[in-house]
């Protein structure tokens, strides 16, 4: 500032010694010239520097101007300095909002930024898949003119936000349950949030059913125990006829031991997700088990055939495998009919691959059936298996043992031609 005082300073004295001079020795029409002439210089240097700086400010590039000399070199570095201070900042708010844009983007929930009249000022591509919608489409537009269900309407209306909305049916193919929640910030401004609890409704629907089916289960033995017992006591049988109930009670006992057992063993193999040991278990042993407990469960109504066709032993849990063989061979016997033959085999496939398979020449299963045969007492057909005294869950069982040796279970069936079980098991978990 003192150096640009100084500078006009100089600059008048100049003037004033030059029209001085002018008018003394060539007349006052050249001290006027003189005189404006020198003054002009500034203006003409300032013009320069305006221009100048008004061509850098069109292009944005203000802090790449050349520094001038004189006054103007301490107004454009502070320029340059301010220019380049802003610039850092916006580029760092700029950084900031895009981390937080991808990290909203990263999260697994939906998330909608709606304004103080509910219009969409922003939403995540999770919310754009759960509800349809494209921001770039339907940004500054009123989500309730986009997410018409009618409890939403609703939610939104009431303006009271402290419970959760469940909404059903949702996505694409209409196949998703979804949790939804405002919460206000800002102005007047809500954040919408969207979960996905698609499995845990699942879950909760598979529990309910699970209750339900052991119920159902339990019932109808416990309901013949009462029944007998109850004509026991009213009535005076004879010994012979007394020995029948007493027989047919043990049956309905051993019917619900059996399935006390089932779902113990399935609660322990649900509850235990770390792989089975790597025990050897001699396929040769397990075969004549197999073999023993078919036939005492057949009772000559069967025509067998056990074959190892390898020396190849397993590795894994003894008991558990054992159990697993078991279910599929048990699951053959009571849904092929008399006369019937089933086929069980041990074989090392090409890749190196343990199979274990039981074929049955059986009624078959019709395909729409063999996606849900490991569900916890999920049956073709009910009445059958019931009479034949399954629980409905050795399937279940076998599914989770599979799991825990990293095996896979394998059903092909035809419906008139029977049906053919294979557990495959990986060649780590094979002895040779």
């Amino acid at each position: 500032m003192i150096a640009a005082l100084y500078r006009l300073f100089f600059i008048v004295c100049l003037t004033v010694i030059t029209a001085y001079i002018c008018l003394n020795f060539f007349g006052s029409d050249l001290a006027i010239f003189s005189t404006v002439s020198i003054l002009s210089i500034p203006l003409i240097y300032s013009y320069i520097n305006l221009a100048r700086l008004k061509r850098f400010i069109q292009t944005d590039s203000v802090e790449n101007i050349p520094l001038p000399s004189g006054y103007w070199e301490e107004v454009y570095f502070g320029l340059q300095r301010l220019v380049k201070g802003l610039k850092l900042r916006i580029r760092n708010i700029e950084q900031q909002h895009d981390h937080f844009i991808e990290a909203f983007q990263a999260s697994p929930n939906g998330i909608v930024m709606l304004d103080d009249c509910d219009h969409i000022e922003w939403c995540n591509s999770i919310a754009e898949r759960f509800f349809g919608l494209n921001f770039k489409r339907d940004a500054l537009q009123k989500i309730n003119f986009l997410i018409r269900r009618p409890e939403f309407i609703q939610y939104l209306n009431k303006r009271s936000f402290d419970e959760p909305l469940l909404m059903e049916r949702m996505g694409p193919n209409s196949s998703l349950s979804l949790m939804l929640q405002a919460f206000p910030f800002g102005n007047n401004r809500h954040l919408l949030l969207i979960q996905n609890v698609t499995d845990l409704q699942k879950a909760d629907a598979m529990r309910r059913d699970f209750v339900a089916n052991v119920s159902h289960e339990m019932r109808t033995p416990i309901t013949v125990l009462m029944g007998f017992l109850e004509t026991v006591q009213s009535l005076d049988l004879e010994k012979s006829q007394q020995d029948q109930y007493f027989e047919m009670m043990m049956s309905q006992a051993h019917r619900m031991k059996s399935l006390v057992e089932d779902l113990l063993t399935l609660a322990n193999l649900e509850s235990n997700a770390l792989p089975a040991s790597s025990n050897v278990v001699k396929i040769e042993t397990l075969m004549a088990l197999l073999k023993n407990d078919a036939e005492a469960l057949s009772q000559g109504r069967h025509a067998f055939s056990f074959e190892a066709n390898s020396n190849s032993n397993l590795l894994g849990d003894e008991r558990e495998i054992l159990s697993a063989f078991s279910n599929l061979v048990s699951n053959a016997i009571r849904y092929t009919p008399d006369i019937g033959s089933i086929n069980v085999s041990w074989n090392i496939n090409q890749d190196g691959q343990g199979e274990f398979s039981v074929l049955d020449t059986g009624p078959g299963i019709a395909s729409e059936h063999l996606s849900r045969l490991t569900e916890r007492f999920y049956r073709v057909d009910r009445s059958r298996s019931r009479d034949t005294g399954g629980t409905g869950l050795g399937l279940a069982i076998v599914k989770h043992i599979a799991s825990r040796h990293q095996a896979q279970l394998l059903i092909e069936s035809t419906p008139g031609r029977g049906s053919t079980f294979t557990l495959r098991f990986p060649k780590e978990r094979i002895n040779p």
